[in-house]
């Protein structure tokens, strides 16, 4: 490999390691590397296609290809139909961002095989900060996939989602209902991601021990994985109840993934500003979600299945109101939220 001198490359040191190891760990990382049980593989973060420059034994034993097959070639290659392009908007982000990440995508073996894969991929960067490569390894969990069927992923999971929330079983229940089950990968996929998103925000209520979490909390948590550093935040300390929170978090949720599959963060320069402030009488309180260098909606566009769970859960679930404007700028949506479950304290708080 050319383009940098040794020195600009340092690996990092071990945590634990005796004088005479650590004079030999060069050596000992490369034979660790080959001999892992653990498929990994480098991709070079200097070209724009992102080739694969080395993979180890495990990688080629785990998807069916030789050698030559994978060097110089993105890893999309063993992306297929059902892979969840919300995993993949996931992985772009975090490239673009020079920022680890741990996704769980479905990947395709060389003989079209499909298998669960645990991702972890970290940049690596030079001695003057600049990326160089990007480490990737792997962890195949088909099996444990295939022993917790759908039906008892789907069971556990809403057994995890306290009784205390008496609207989260029509949450679920939209989710099933509204997602499109054209393709049953891509619908269980699809249903996942949303559950979860839910399951974060139900976690994220239970740290809190169901008092209250604020607006900025939730919109962070459900937002920043696919915004990266694009997203700007500005509005005061909100408080929101379990009730508020579980819908909204499938709003964000699905505005996240829409802006970055189709809206501004999936345009180079777009970018996502986002901001709230209480209604005047102080009863609920205001959302802005303003997309910026989108890409212009097509005249043929329809309602998508996204859009139409984001109307449920603001005018069924949480009787409010949401408003889309396109303009030449982008798209510009503004959410209304009623007062049940929200508390105001009158503190204002910077843009950030």
């Amino acid at each position: 490999m050319t383009g940098h001198s040794r020195e600009q490359l340092h690996g990092d040191l071990p945590s634990a390691s005796s004088k005479a190891a650590s004079a030999d760990r060069k050596e000992l990382a490369a034979i660790a590397f080959e001999r892992t049980r653990m498929p990994m593989v480098v991709t070079d973060g200097r070209k724009p296609d992102l080739p694969i420059v080395l993979a180890n034994k495990a990688f080629l034993e785990l998807t069916g290809y030789a050698a030559p097959e994978v060097l110089g070639r993105n890893c999309r290659f063993l992306q297929g139909p059902a892979t969840s392009p919300i995993a993949v908007a996931e992985i772009r982000a975090a490239i673009a961002g020079e920022r680890e990440v741990s996704v769980e995508i479905l990947n395709y073996k060389k003989s079209g095989e499909q298998f669960w894969n645990r991702l972890h991929l970290s940049p690596v960067h030079g001695d003057d900060g600049r990326i160089l490569y990007f480490f990737g390894s792997q962890i195949d969990m088909t099996e444990y996939r295939r022993i917790e069927a759908l039906e008892a992923s789907e069971h556990r999971l809403l057994m995890e989602v306290d009784h205390r929330s008496n609207n989260v079983l029509a949450i679920v229940d939209s989710i099933v209902r509204l997602s499109n089950a054209d393709d049953p990968a891509l619908y269980a996929a699809a249903i996942q991601h949303r559950v979860q998103a839910l399951a974060r925000a139900h976690t994220l209520l239970a740290e809190r021990r169901w008092t209250s979490i604020s607006v900025e909390e939730l919109i962070r948590q459900q937002v920043t994985p696919f915004a990266a550093t694009r997203a700007f935040f500005a509005g005061p300390d909100i408080r929101m109840d379990g009730p508020v929170v579980q819908p909204l978090a499938l709003v964000f949720h699905e505005l996240a993934v829409n802006a970055a599959q189709h809206g501004a963060l999936a345009a180079a320069r777009g970018r996502l500003s986002i901001s709230w402030k209480p209604k005047p009488s102080g009863a609920g309180f205001n959302i802005r979600w303003q997309e910026v260098g989108s890409r212009p909606l097509p005249t043929f566009a329809k309602r998508g299945f996204g859009t139409v769970i984001v109307g449920a859960m603001v005018e069924r679930q949480l009787k409010g109101r949401i408003e889309k404007t396109w303009s030449e700028d982008g798209l510009l949506i503004d959410i209304e939220i009623p007062s049940a479950g929200s508390t105001y304290d009158g503190t204002l708080a910077p843009e950030h």
